[in-house]
């Protein structure tokens, strides 16, 4: 079993492949850990000068990347399919609440701020302005801007695992986003409890990791588009498998949020319980 671990997407991740040692195997770890650098240089709204900033600062791009405009029809496909609870266009409920550097740089303590209109008004969804995605194309609606954090990463998580399944069966892990191409791997959701997975992925939203302190509240990271601000009465995490980890991040951020969502899941509740549900016993 060959292993390797990096920083990267602002979190740790973990490339297993299960294959011989040896220079095909190593290049194939290479590929995958230069395709998530690739990939945050298109998606990370930390970098001033990735591609989805570069699209956030200026409204509109003719010549958007394969990549961006993938992820881009992804995301409003899932607003679409989640009634919104799902919705990219929250980056500045995002920014306004706090999170607006990485979490590394983060203090765990920020000054009180005096934003309340955190999402404009659209018949796109709860929450957000209107994206337009024509061929290579992208237009925001003035005002907005993008967040492709989650389904971000879960895509790049995806990728990798198809750069790795060549050589072998492979686990791909970033910050507990996960794709398997066969094999079977035993991953801990809880300290009490282990999932085997063969195929698809699994993704995990919650409030109990990205959190910090604001005006003396409490602040996370993951915006109820109804309201525009951290999600409350919400469960403590939930973590979901599906057929990709795209498809898992997107299905726990809306079970995060109170939607009916039909795949195995895991969810830890407000008092601390845990409750499986979707097949899950």
């Amino acid at each position: 079993m060959l292993r390797r671990s990096f920083r990267a997407m602002g979190t740790d991740v973990e490339l297993l492949l299960d294959a011989e040692p040896g220079e095909r195997a190593e290049g194939a770890l290479d590929r995958a850990e230069a395709e998530l650098e690739r990939l945050e240089q298109v998606m990370s709204r930390f970098r001033a000068d990735s591609e989805l900033s570069l699209l956030n600062r200026d409204g509109r791009t003719e010549a958007a990347s394969h990549d961006l405009v993938r992820v881009v029809k992804l995301a409003i496909e899932a607003r679409q399919a989640t009634g919104g609870l799902f919705d990219p266009t929250v980056h500045d409920a995002v920014v306004a609440a706090g999170y607006d550097r990485t979490f590394d740089a983060l203090p765990l303590a920020l000054a009180a701020d005096a934003t309340s209109t955190l999402c404009v008004d659209s018949t796109q969804g709860p929450c957000g302005g209107g994206v337009r995605v024509e061929g290579t194309t992208i237009e925001l609606e003035p005002g907005t801007r993008l967040d492709l954090g989650g389904i971000g990463k879960g895509y790049a998580v995806d990728r990798v695992a198809d750069v790795l399944a060549v050589v072998g069966p492979c686990l791909v892990n970033a910050g507990g986003d996960l794709a398997v191409r066969g094999g079977a791997w035993p991953v801990g959701v809880t300290d009490e409890l282990t999932l085997e997975l063969t195929r698809g992925g699994m993704a995990t939203s919650g409030r109990d990791r990205r959190r910090w302190q604001r005006d003396g509240e409490e602040r996370h990271h993951l915006i109820d588009p109804a309201t525009g601000r951290p999600a409350v009465d919400a469960p403590i995490r939930v973590t979901v498998v599906a057929a990709s980890a795209v498809a898992a991040e997107v299905a726990a951020k809306a079970a995060f949020l109170g939607g009916d969502v039909d795949l195995p899941r895991v969810i830890v509740t407000a008092d601390g319980s845990t409750v499986l549900a979707g097949g899950l016993a």
